[in-house]
């Protein structure tokens, strides 16, 4: 993305999702997939954030006040005090929500569910930093494999997904019901294999930094005025 130079730039974080944040997932969620959003009824996520095989995780513009906090090097001793990829809960009702994502556990499965990013923020390697982001925890959590259906005319995805190791391991015709699309089946078979996990490294080197995106996060103007 080209930056004027009245653009603002932001630290963007990756951290696990809270009910706090449930307002701002709700609007991505129907923006991103307005044919097909996760869930219709809103009192649906705050039950699925209560289901122990369900995960998300956040993408998020941190307050000024926060980003203050996280950049005291003593505070951020207390607040990270180990080098997890996400970053601490406090005062989440503050942070700019600009993506999300979710997978579910099933066995030594982990389905990705949904990659959100909101359109003013898209192309700037968030949603990158959302599947590394589930891909980490899902291994945390000893899963073998990852799945994902992603539609078969989103190329741009699915050549996200097979950079990382993800190929096509079927089709289900008809998937989507707005456009009657097939959903192309992606996977990743071991993920807890050393091949896979010296490539995902590469690739997390290269996208995150403990918490957080290597890369500045480019704000609109006018979404950076609507926060000042």
């Amino acid at each position: 993305m080209l930056q004027s130079p009245n653009m603002a730039t932001a630290r963007c974080l990756f951290r696990p999702m809270t009910e706090a944040d449930i307002p701002q997932v709700y609007t991505i969620d129907h923006e991103c997939f307005p044919a097909e959003s996760l869930f219709r009824p809103y009192s649906n996520y705050a039950r699925e954030l209560r289901n122990s095989m369900a995960h998300y995780i956040v993408a998020c513009i941190p307050s000024e006040r926060r980003m203050r906090q996280l950049e005291q090097p003593w505070l951020k001793k207390h607040l990270l005090p180990s080098p997890h990829l996400h970053g601490p809960n406090e005062c989440t009702q503050e942070d700019l929500l600009i993506g999300f994502t979710g997978f579910w556990i099933i066995l030594d499965e982990a389905h990705i569910i949904a990659i959100a990013v909101t359109e003013p923020f898209r192309r700037q390697r968030i949603g990158q930093g959302l599947l590394l982001s589930a891909i980490e925890k899902a291994a945390r959590m000893h899963a073998r494999m990852v799945t994902l259906e992603v539609r078969e005319k989103n190329l741009g995805a699915q050549s996200m997904y097979t950079k990382h190791g993800f190929y096509v391991a079927g089709r289900r015709p008809h998937y989507y019901t707005d456009t009657q699309e097939d959903a192309v089946l992606m996977t990743i078979d071991n993920i807890q294999g050393g091949d896979c996990k010296t490539r995902l490294a590469a690739m997390k080197a290269e996208t995150l930094h403990n918490d957080s995106l290597a890369y500045p996060v480019v704000i609109p103007d006018d979404m950076w005025e609507a926060r000042a």
